[in-house]
């Protein structure tokens, strides 16, 4: 592999969780292999990997754009992800709340339920 695919791989880790990655990477096929290459490589090897903003800013950029185009599916994951970015609950719903203005309070409504059920999860899991 690349030496972007291993900074991919790196980075990844250390904000989605050895968990997360290692379950990813069992269920991982020759059919979607191109696919996670290209997402190891170009999400998490380029873009979470370059530090010209934070974690904490890229992570709220992120749940911003997957709420307003209505990728609903990815933001619990990166909620979770949250705990490790560095980005709080407020941050969250700022970036939501610019969502709602800019893209549609159903979208909002929906990303914000989503987020208050990950958090609950979360909190759950702790105790």
């Amino acid at each position: 592999m690349s030496d972007r695919f291993d900074q991919g791989m790196k980075t990844r880790r250390e904000v989605l969780g050895d968990a997360h990655v290692d379950r990813a990477e069992a269920n991982k096929t020759e059919f979607d292999l191109p696919f996670q290459t290209l997402i190891t490589e170009g999400a998490w090897g380029t873009v979470w990997s370059s530090d010209g903003i934070s974690r904490r800013e890229r992570s709220m950029l992120t749940l911003a754009l997957l709420a307003a185009t209505g990728n609903f599916e990815e933001i619990p994951m990166h909620i979770r992800a949250t705990a490790r970015t560095g980005a709080s609950k407020q941050d969250v719903m700022e970036a939501f709340q610019h969502v709602a203005i800019y893209a549609g309070v159903p979208k909002a409504n929906h990303a914000i339920k989503l987020a208050k059920q990950t958090y609950a999860e979360m909190e759950q899991s702790d105790d």
